[in-house]
């Protein structure tokens, strides 16, 4: 007698095949967001070791000169020009700065993000390379709201009628709380306050944070909170140098 065997079904019903697209899916959610996190972590790190290398450079050129680079000098001194071209000369020991390193090396951080409409339309090509948005500013002006050249509380310098006088070592009062440069959102030259509700490229520069040098050299990554929206004297106090939260200057 012939006996027969049961069938065996060797294709997925829609069924299991529905879960398994699913089960994948959500692996691969997960795997991504790994990986988003990864990258950003990544980026974080680069744009800390690209601030190190600024701090060294600040503290080359003070050794150097017993004072900060101002926001801007004279042909006549040995570090002439922007703030920029004094730490490549006096900090980095580079010839002369040039723009088209701007966005290139340290000073590049791997997360910074700028509007498509960043250069107006007149700008040419060369334009572009000449002046290229910079992810990292300098703090001229301390907590001030407006961008007050004659009373600065930062590192902009003392402005005299024709020329500016650098801020000397002694005059920052705790160079390891004072904030030197840091992170910027619009491709300016110097740290500011920030409108955060408006900011998106600020929330995701890095997961929230922004990192920041230090007059000493040593690099932090505080919240965008603490940095722009906190009012405490610890807060504030970061932006000046003579280490005092000089509320009046805030924006009413």
């Amino acid at each position: 007698m012939k006996i027969q065997r049961p069938r065996v079904h060797l294709a997925f019903t829609l069924v299991e095949l529905l879960v398994v697209i699913a089960i994948v899916g959500v692996l691969a959610a997960f795997l991504l967001t790994a990986i988003s996190q990864a990258k950003a972590g990544a980026q974080r790190i680069q744009c800390v070791n690209n601030l190190h290398q600024f701090g060294l450079a600040i503290q080359n050129f003070v050794a150097a000169n017993s004072a900060y680079p101002s926001a801007y000098a004279g042909t006549n001194g040995d570090n002439p020009g922007t703030w920029m071209g004094q730490l490549e000369g006096g900090g980095f020991d580079k010839i002369k700065l040039k723009n088209n390193i701007l966005d290139k090396g340290v000073w590049r951080c791997p997360s910074a993000i700028f509007p498509a409409d960043y250069y107006p339309s007149s700008f040419t090509a060369v334009d572009r390379t000449n002046f290229p948005p910079l992810s990292y500013g300098y703090n001229l002006f301390g907590v001030s709201a407006t961008n007050d050249r004659t009373n600065a509380l930062g590192l902009y310098g003392h402005y005299l009628s024709h020329s500016i006088k650098p801020i000397s070592e002694s005059e920052v009062v705790c160079p390891s709380d004072m904030m030197a440069m840091g992170d910027v959102v619009a491709g300016g030259s110097f740290m500011r306050e920030l409108d955060l509700a408006a900011s998106n490229a600020a929330r995701i520069r890095h997961q929230g944070k922004f990192n920041v040098v230090f007059c000493d050299g040593h690099v932090e990554s505080p919240t965008l909170k603490f940095l722009f929206a906190d009012t405490g004297d610890e807060a504030l106090s970061h932006w000046n140098r003579d280490h005092q939260p000089h509320r009046e200057r805030l924006a009413p």
